[in-house]
């Protein structure tokens, strides 16, 4: 075999050692052509070199093909990895995403060191450019991130169906997800009926493309597989890690360091009947001070989460990275473990808890004089349900609530919220009539009946309470400058605000120039259509109009409640943001240990918006999974006929909304009838091309089930109902549409005569 003499300026030997060492630093790119041109191989020295690679080959120290060589095994210095778990000790692990499982088996796992200096952490389901660190001898290799990349497309879930003799087909669990076909090499030991996450294959130019399954998640028939698909779809974190589990074991009861005895306070807390754990306690009692006659003081303490779960702990970096708790028809995924949410930190009857509590005083008038926060130890007296705390102030006997409590804790309650409801009413925050349904499931986990619960006083009472004290965290906290996290909500953008009026011209409502508007010019409209035919239409067209609400460190006030600060204080068990407020306070206030580190500071505006993200990744996991339950339980009445309402306009079709379960199917265009319908999106309606007739949002219709697919949640409907005549307003749109329409056609004629010419 020819050999080089490596001088200063010479090129290296081509030795085995050598071709070994380039191919190692060269994952990817070491082809024959590369290996040639870095050894100087030319003429007679292509053959030595063939025969070496084939002899590497032979010896499986090297795998591939002249295109690529490398060593078996081998990872990149710097590579992309795709994250697909997290280990026991809540790690995230990356599996680098070139890898041959058929040359070199399964991939490896590499822990993932977290900076969060250096922007955002990754998620389960994502791709990053990373760097491969080794920590020396005895140490562990990781990986260093370099940069975030875009989610994963390969990865989706759906329902193996297996078929005779080897492999099957996997049913999709999204609307716009492809049906695939697994090989029977690739079936990971799926059984008929699991739900699988798979990795699609390259097309192929006929028949269903091809994937393999990476990971069983579980039965579709099993009672939680509705819920089990949205956590995998959007990606959230359910499992906790072992690491994370025993932390929380080994927390104990807080202690009396730095904390006010308040166990003689007879708190109660007031939650729904199922709840598994409580937060938040209350009390009042008529102000003492005769500097304020007629006067309350109210009292609302949260359980002091701040003091079990500490910034960069185990516990800490888990709540952050799911951000809220995520509530299903038939589970909760909680924020934390329940030795912390259901035990240490619930503010159980009879039990003493450590607190942080918020002392509000009124006037008659309801408006707050001053308020003061503490860091307590409490008992709660009682624990009561909305429902029994209602009864019991209507005078019903069968309320079980003591004499004690009610004429100490429940008649001050009500009377306080008699002052603070006069004030709120003053206030003016926008009043949105939308009722909340919830489902109810049997013990198979299917949708039993559909209810929506009583909107009670007590209910409002408890909203009210924290509200206040939401927004009294946010004065404490600006008072001493220190930084914060906001509950922000944002005027309406003008664009929405020119649609909304719009709209609003089409029922003869006039609305305010966008520079004046407030909250209580939505009240009016509102007000205005109570009662009315078109009262569920007016108030969804409002809610669309408005903005979302976020979290931020910078205040831009709460439109919607219509206040100058508002802040999340009163939940920290369910919200990470609720936690980041306890530390607030705990360091601006000198409360004592569990306050808000300097990295939480430097962090908040990342925190924001991770926290931000995850609340809507679960609002839509929890709206995908009441879809996909009321789709199963419709399933069995395809044919049947239903009254609907039209929840939404687009120039595909309308989306229908059945108001006895709240779910929605849609319409195609298509469907509607023999002319053709036109999208007028000023009136939300869609409009026959010759009648002039046609549909609106809010309309009442009846339409007929033609296609239910549970795991998709999807219905499709068939349209019963004739088309309306339509306000003047849609009928002139209508025929400058129809106008514009013929006006185009004679210029398509014109260019085509011309072109002749």
């Amino acid at each position: 075999m020819a050999r080089r003499t490596a001088g200063q300026n010479e090129t290296p030997a081509l030795t085995r050692e050598a071709v070994l060492r380039f191919i190692a630093d060269h994952p990817g790119r070491a082809s024959k052509r590369e290996i040639a041109k870095a050894f100087g191989v030319k003429g007679d020295d292509r053959i030595a070199l063939k025969m070496l690679l084939a002899e590497l080959q032979s010896e499986d120290v090297i795998s591939g093909d002249r295109r690529r060589f490398k060593t078996p095994g081998a990872l990149p210095p710097v590579g992309v990895f795709e994250i697909r778990r997290r280990d026991a000790e809540g790690a995230l692990l990356g599996e680098p995403v070139t890898w041959d499982r058929s040359e070199d088996g399964e991939p490896p796992r590499i822990p993932i060191r977290i900076d969060r200096n250096k922007g955002a952490a990754p998620g389960v389901g994502e791709r990053v450019l990373a760097r491969l660190v080794d920590d020396g001898e005895g140490g562990e290799r990781h990986l260093k991130i370099i940069r975030v990349l875009e989610k994963r497309r390969t990865l989706s879930l759906g329902v193996f169906r297996a078929t005779p003799g080897g492999g099957g087909r996997v049913e999709p669990v999204e609307r716009k997800q492809l049906e695939y076909l697994i090989l029977s090499g690739d079936t990971k030991e799926a059984r008929d009926g699991d739900l699988v996450e798979i990795e699609a294959g390259p097309r192929r130019r006929i028949g269903l493309p091809v994937a393999s399954i990476v990971e069983v998640v579980g039965s579709v028939n099993s009672e939680r597989a509705i819920s089990s698909i949205a956590l995998h779809v959007h990606g959230i974190p359910h499992v906790f890690p072992k690491a994370v589990l025993d932390a929380a074991e080994a927390a104990g009861p807080a202690g009396m360091k730095d904390r006010e005895d308040w166990r003689h306070l007879p708190l109660v807390t007031i939650d729904p009947v199922d709840a598994k754990d409580h937060d938040d306690a209350v009390h009042a009692a008529p102000d003492e001070d005769p500097q304020n006659p007629g006067g309350f003081v109210v009292t609302v303490a949260i359980a002091d989460v701040s003091w079990y779960v500490r910034p960069a702990s185990k516990l800490d970096n888990e709540a952050r990275l799911r951000g809220n708790s995520v509530y299903f028809p038939d589970r909760v995924v909680p924020m934390l473990p329940e030795r912390i949410s259901n035990d240490l930190c619930s503010l159980r009857e009879g039990q003493d808890r450590p607190a942080l509590a918020v002392r509000l005083v009124f006037d008659a008038s309801g408006d707050k004089r001053r308020h003061t926060f503490h860091r307590v130890m409490i008992r709660s007296r009682a624990k009561l349900a909305y429902e029994q705390a209602q009864a019991a102030i209507a005078g019903d006997g069968g309320a079980e609530v003591s004499t004690e409590i009610f004429e100490t804790v429940l008649k001050p309650l009500w009377e306080a919220f008699r002052l603070v409801r006069a004030a709120r009413e003053r206030r003016q925050p926008l009043e949105l009539d939308l009722p909340e349904r919830k489902l109810k499931l049997d013990a198979a986990g299917r949708v039993e009946k559909v209810v929506v619960p009583m909107r009670l006083d007590a209910h409002k009472l408890i909203e009210e309470f924290m509200i206040l004290a939401n927004v009294a965290a946010a004065e404490s906290l600006e008072t001493k400058r220190q930084q914060l996290i906001y509950r922000a909500h944002d005027a309406p953008s003008l664009s929405k605000l020119e649609g909304l009026r719009e709209f609003l011209k089409t029922l003869e409502i006039p609305l305010a120039k966008a520079g004046a508007l407030r909250p209580a010019h939505f009240n009016q409209i509102l007000a205005r259509v109570r009662g009315g035919d078109n009262e569920d239409l007016v108030n969804e067209v409002v809610l669309r109009s408005q903005s979302q609400a976020v979290y931020t460190p910078d205040n831009i006030g709460h439109f919607g409640l219509n206040l100058p600060r508002y802040a999340h204080f009163t939940s920290p068990i369910r919200r990470y943001a609720d936690l980041i407020v306890h530390r607030a306070l705990v360091t601006a206030l000198s409360l004592g240990e569990g306050g808000l580190s300097r990295e939480d500071e430097d962090l908040l505006a990342q925190t924001a918006e991770e926290i931000s993200r995850a609340e809507r990744r679960a609002m839509a996991a929890e709206r995908d999974t009441v879809d996909r339950l009321i789709a199963h339980h419709l399933a069995e009445r395809v044919g049947e006929s239903f009254d609907g309402r039209i929840a939404g306009v687009t120039k595909a079709g309308l989306f229908v909304q059945l108001p006895t379960y709240g779910a929605d199917g849609f319409v195609p265009i298509a469907t509607l009838g023999n002319e053709y319908f036109h999208y007028d999106e000023a009136s939300h309606s869609l409009v026959g091309d010759r009648s002039g007739h046609g549909y609106r949002l809010g309309d009442p219709v009846d339409i007929r089930l033609i296609e239910a697919l549970p795991l998709a949640g999807s219905l499709q409907f068939e349209m019963l109902s004739e088309p309306r005549k339509l306000p003047r307003s849609t009928a002139s749109f209508h025929k400058t549409a129809r106008r514009g329409r013929s006006q185009g056609r004679d210029r398509n004629v014109a260019s085509k005569v011309k072109k002749r010419r």
